[in-house]
């Protein structure tokens, strides 16, 4: 079936970054006949998606529209683009976007967090700084690339200060496929996005020890409630977090076998070390938010039991079964 013909569709968006994620939202909105431009860092790689009309390297066997157009010239991808859609690891986020050209608007989709001179930044807020550009939303959900390339269902959610901008993108990857809300709730979207992941981590871990269900839905469960908690201590609203941002994403990270975090967690206890997994093709936020989290801890004595725990056996090789008990000889209190 041809993609249905509007105004709307004739203004092109950019994607940056064509990882699994980028390239699992280039191929929604260029479904629709969306002008979309995405780009890669490596010219080889942008190539070979033009040649192969897919991105063999991240998401084999997932199409690309004619309206999907890849390339590794900035200029081209952003300087039509009415909004850019920011799907860089977090840890290239600034130095990639410095070399960029300016977009009128920004999408970040990126899961992570940043510590730097003291505070704790979100995505957006990074966006932001090196940009200039305020106007900046963020989407998120449990939203599994794979998944989401081969268009089974799935749901998000896009937060923006500016109402415009979140309708605008409701609008733009909203489809039969991909059903898109809107939220005010910037802090609480982005961080139950970047927390989960953690918790993520945790959950693989339980898993590669085999310590049963019970442990794992403990687990999770007391980790959304670690994530509300500090959520809602850096101003964001609760409801958020029992939304797709918050429950919905964690449930998908936490117990997919498609998801990295989950995944990482598993080979960490197996004994794949921090170097190998941070020397992988595909990144794995959560050892990256870990780390900002536990310097934001240190830095203002924030109560992140379960995040430690991963810290500890992430960066200092703790034993993940001493640190289990250390959280089960937590003192006794209510719910």
């Amino acid at each position: 079936m041809e993609p249905l013909r509007t105004e709307e569709n004739r203004y092109p968006i950019a994607v940056i970054g064509a990882g699994a994620w980028g390239t699992a939202l280039a191929l929604l909105a260029s479904s629709k006949g969306i002008p979309v431009y995405l780009w890669a860092r490596r010219p080889l790689h942008a190539r070979a998606m033009q040649e192969e009309r897919q991105n063999s390297e991240y998401l084999p066997g997932a199409l690309f529209p004619e309206s999907l157009h890849p390339t590794a010239d900035a200029e081209e991808a952003l300087q039509k683009a009415r909004f850019a859609v920011v799907a860089i690891p977090s840890r290239a986020m600034r130095e990639t976007l410095r070399l960029l050209p300016k977009a009128p608007a920004y999408v970040s989709v990126t899961k992570g967090l940043h510590f730097t001179d003291h505070h704790l930044l979100r995505m957006s807020q990074v966006v932001e700084e090196v940009t200039g550009v305020s106007r900046v939303a963020v989407l998120s959900g449990p939203n599994l690339a794979d998944e989401v390339a081969r268009f089974l269902p799935a749901a998000a959610v896009v937060a923006a200060r500016d109402p415009q901008l979140a309708r605008q993108v409701q609008q733009v990857f909203s489809g039969a496929s991909f059903r898109v809300y809107t939220s005010s709730d910037v802090v609480g979207v982005e961080l139950g996005g970047a927390l989960k992941n953690v918790i993520a981590l945790a959950a693989g871990m339980v898993d590669g020890l085999k310590l049963g269900d019970n442990a794992k839905a403990a687990l999770i469960t007391r980790g959304l409630r670690e994530i509300i908690k500090f959520g809602v201590a850096q101003g964001a609203s609760e409801a958020t977090f029992m939304g797709l941002s918050g429950l919905g994403d964690l449930i998908a990270t936490a117990s997919s076998p498609l998801s990295r975090n989950r995944s990482a967690g598993e080979r960490i206890v197996k004994g794949e070390s921090l170097a190998h997994l941070q020397a992988q093709k595909t990144v794995v936020e959560g050892i990256y938010t870990v780390k900002a989290l536990h310097a934001w801890d240190e830095e203002t004595g924030a109560d992140l039991p379960i995040t430690e725990a991963v810290y500890r056996v992430v960066y200092l090789g703790a034993d993940p079964l001493d640190e289990l008990s250390r959280l089960m000889g937590r003192e006794a209190k209510p719910e």
